[in-house]
């Protein structure tokens, strides 16, 4: 039963990147990233992102992965836009998805361009 609610969470987020456009797809990755707000803005809990944090950074990584390149770039786009908003914090938001053990599928740093990710 976890994992049926698990997949229709995913299969949500994705379809909710998917379909909308550009402001619409980076809300929803903002609002996934901003469950990690403490960690990013004053590096809390330290040394590592909450439960929460890491949850939104699993579900994140799996629409990355499990929907196609088009949606894989738009979560590039908008975490690459993330970065380049909140400068200063900007490694802290980089190092999210290592620190939760979870791939998105592309580096995120100020040079990655989201449109070679595939």
């Amino acid at each position: 039963m976890k994992s049926v609610l698990w997949m229709v969470v995913v299969l949500g987020v994705a379809l909710v990147i998917h379909e909308a456009g550009a402001d619409d797809e980076c809300s929803t990755v903002t609002a996934l990233v901003s469950a990690c707000a403490s960690f990013v803005n004053y590096g809390t809990p330290d040394p590592i992102p909450g439960a929460p944090c890491c949850i939104a950074m699993t579900t994140l990584s799996a629409v990355a992965s499990s929907t196609g390149v088009q949606t894989r770039q738009s979560v590039c786009r908008c975490m690459m836009e993330l970065i380049t908003t909140y400068n200063p914090n900007a490694t802290a938001i980089a190092t999210l998805p290592g620190f939760c053990g979870v791939s998105l599928g592309f580096t995120i740093e100020p040079n990655t361009d989201c449109e070679f990710v595939s």
